[in-house]
């Protein structure tokens, strides 16, 4: 049984206990002799650590990835949490629980999928709603988008995530459209709804998650994007009379909805519905990103530590 998680320790404390190897990268030192620079998580966390001694030793027996049972002691380093190795030996993974190294949802997933499915039975045009039933109807489809995560660090990095994020863009989607609606004819409800349940499909195949969160063979090599495309264009060949244009229009929410080839989007929303939607998944991926940020800080304290992705500080005095 798994007794120390990351999330409980602290600097001075012995560590003798299995975790996933997330990373390792073999360095060498000024005289020449090798290092290893790890990184280690469970359920509730990592750490990064660093092996001095037996270096070429333990490299040739673990894999990243695996499981490894890690002897050692925690210290600060530059005002981080740093695992310091004595020794590291690789775990069966059939000698662990993988809900001791994987995080999931707190809410109830079923729950989450028939609330998703009420929003899209919604959807009013033919085409459109017979290309969600199609996906609904595939039940290896099913499996892994209520399973998969949405991200390996950044945002809903957790077994449920993916359907926790699509359902927050499915609601968002509605409410904006409500809004704007007030004001302005001429924007596709139904389209823009169909681009977010569908922008992160890709995501059921872009990651392994068994007992880690990390990228695929086909993750790494073509993204989610790409990926997404080709499970849109596969649903769409068994559609008849699918409008071309409106396949299109589809295909530029998925391509676009990162906003920025920086960030990974081939081409630029240019489309209101693609627009809108690219602020969706910015919206609700920053707020899960900065809410799980928080509840790993100190409630006691008025400010968080320094976010390195986001560059600040968040102000969490009074929650």
């Amino acid at each position: 049984m798994k007794k120390q998680f990351i999330n409980t320790i602290k600097a001075g404390d012995a560590v003798d206990d299995i975790f996933v190897l997330s990373e390792k990268t073999l360095s060498q030192k000024r005289d020449g002799k090798n290092f290893l620079n790890i990184t280690v998580s469970d359920k509730s966390g990592s750490i990064k650590g660093v092996v001095w001694d037996n270096v070429d030793q333990i490299v040739s027996g673990i894999t990243a990835g695996g499981f490894v049972h890690i002897k050692g002691k925690i210290s600060e380093y530059k005002g981080m949490l740093q695992l310091g190795v004595k020794t590291m030996a690789a775990v069966s993974p059939d000698s662990v629980n993988p809900s001791d190294f994987i995080p999931a949802t707190d809410l109830n997933i079923d729950d989450m999928y028939i609330r998703l499915l009420k929003i899209t039975a919604s959807i009013e045009t033919g085409y459109l709603k017979e290309l969600l039933e199609a996906f609904w109807d595939d039940k290896n489809f099913v499996r892994k988008f209520k399973t998969a995560p949405a991200a390996k660090k950044m945002h809903h990095a957790y077994i449920g995530g993916l359907l926790e994020h699509t359902l927050s863009a499915a609601i968002l989607a509605n409410k904006i459209v409500k809004h704007y609606s007030e004001y302005y004819a001429g924007i596709n409800r139904d389209l823009l709804l169909t681009g977010a349940v569908l922008h992160d499909i890709g995501k059921t195949i872009e990651f392994d998650y068994k007992f880690s969160i990390d990228y695929s063979v086909k993750g790494r090599l073509l993204n989610h994007i790409v990926i997404g495309i080709e499970m849109l264009d596969e649903k769409l060949k068994k559609i008849k009379d699918f409008p071309e244009e409106q396949a299109i229009l589809l295909k530029h929410m998925i391509v676009s909805h990162h906003g920025i080839r920086e960030f990974g989007s081939p081409e630029p929303p240019k489309t209101i519905e693609a627009v809108l939607l690219n602020y969706i998944d910015e919206i609700d991926s920053k707020v899960n990103c900065i809410r799980e940020f928080i509840a790993t800080e100190d409630p006691n304290e008025t400010w968080t530590s320094y976010h390195k992705l986001l560059e600040r500080h968040f102000y969490i005095g009074g929650n």
